[in-house]
């Protein structure tokens, strides 16, 4: 089973954590192969000194014919063959090797009848000394690295940390909470360094405050329309009912109605923007609130209930998106269109041409239609709006075989 991260991290803590540890081990080897050959080489250098001082005392007694001293003598056990073969030729070497069971330095020359003169130095002390500086710088090498590591994954939690809070604000933002904000105390004090994770955090505030300035100022403005409209229409309306029946008042009297149908909908679009809507919440039937709709609605809708539920909910809220749903069925795609019940699951599907792209993409947006269709994409809007009030979940996508599928889930909750 693959192992969760914390919360904070992410590929940025992981690529910096390893970056660090990368770079601390290559330091750490580095710094370790040059200590190691700087002290190998002055032990060994000293101890190569020390041979070939006692070889060329050897040699002089050797020379003269006295006695050679202890650890010197003439082809001895233990002499390395290559050494060996150097002093024969004629020239003179040193090298380590193990005798007895001890490291040893040799140090050979050239005697008399093609055989070689040695000296033994013990090599054990500055063996042990090598072996210990290794041990050293090991453990040395572990403890810095993992000292850097711990502060760099400090330093790292915490950059990600405060980029994991600039993304929780962004999708707060992206969700419709337009008052969220970062707040990073960085971007409130100019006396402390601004880095960069406090410049994405102010370009976010600042964005998001831009961007709730223009949809408070649009929201006021549909608003406003809308009720600056109805007194006029009222008017309208109650002179286009005083005009004598005929073609053209029926042509005004449509009108009329349409454009207060629209005043209408900008009302309830304008409500559903302040978010202040209020539930009024009951027990409703899922299967006979559908077939209420659509027998309201006037259409032929065939209604199918696999499953019906009780739910608890706002009825007239319900119905008003359904009836959008079923309405926009009808006036954008073909029949037959069918209203089916599956639990707290209710679809509304046509045989049309499918929904736009950019509908299934980011949901309907107001007063946007396409493909030559009429309308101005208020009734998905609302539906929409009405379903987040309900706390259910309205979502768009088109049929593998043709049509338009629109699918509300309502919140869990059922009472059956």
């Amino acid at each position: 089973m693959r192992s969760a991260l914390p919360r904070w991290a992410g590929p940025l803590a992981v690529k910096a954590a390893v970056f660090i540890t990368v770079m601390c081990c290559a330091l750490a080897a580095l710094l370790g192969v040059l200590v190691h050959v700087s002290v190998t080489n002055q032990t060994v250098g000293q101890a190569r000194e020390l041979a070939l001082s006692r070889l060329q005392d050897a040699t002089r007694a050797y020379e003269a014919g006295d006695r050679l001293l202890p650890g010197a003598g003439v082809d001895p056990k233990g002499l390395p063959a290559p050494l060996r073969s150097m002093a024969v030729a004629g020239e003179r070497g040193t090298m380590v090797s193990t005798h007895l069971g001890r490291p040893t330095m040799w140090a050979a020359g050239p005697a008399a009848g093609r055989r070689a003169l040695a000296v033994a130095v013990d090599y054990s002390q500055q063996s042990r000394t090598i072996a210990a500086l290794d041990t050293s710088i090991l453990w040395s090498s572990v403890l810095a690295i993992g000292a850097t590591v711990l502060v760099g994954a400090f330093a790292m939690t915490r950059v990600t940390q405060r980029l994991h809070g600039t993304a929780q604000v962004a999708r707060r933002i992206s969700a419709g909470d337009l008052d969220a904000r970062v707040n990073d105390p960085r971007t409130k004090d100019l006396t402390r360094p601004q880095d960069e994770v406090a410049a994405v955090a102010a370009a976010l505030d600042s964005m998001a405050s831009s961007l709730q300035g223009k949809l408070l100022s649009e929201q006021r403005f549909t608003a406003d329309v809308a009720h600056e409209l109805r007194t006029p229409l009222t008017g309208l309306h109650a002179a286009a009912e005083l005009l004598p029946p005929g073609r053209p008042t029926e042509l005004v009297r449509d009108r009329v109605a349409a454009l207060r149908t629209l005043t209408e909908d900008l009302l309830e679009i304008s409500r559903l923007d302040t978010g202040r809507e209020k539930l009024e919440a009951d027990t409703e039937e899922l299967g006979a609130l559908a077939g209420r709709v659509v027998r309201v609605s006037g259409t032929d809708t065939e209604v199918r209930i696999v499953r019906d539920a009780l739910v608890e909910t706002d009825r007239r809220r319900l119905e008003r998106v359904l009836g959008n749903l079923v309405a926009n069925a009808h006036r954008h795609g073909r029949p037959p269109v069918v209203v089916t019940v599956n639990g707290r699951v209710v679809t509304v599907r046509d045989h049309g041409d499918g929904y736009p792209s950019y509908l299934v993409a980011h949901g309907p947006q107001r007063f946007r239609t396409e493909g030559g269709a009429t309308g101005h994409g208020l009734g998905l809007t609302i539906a929409v709006g009405q379903a987040e009030v309900l706390g259910a979940r309205l979502s768009f996508a088109n049929a593998v075989d043709g049509g338009a599928i629109a699918t509300l889930m309502l919140p869990s909750g059922e009472v059956r």
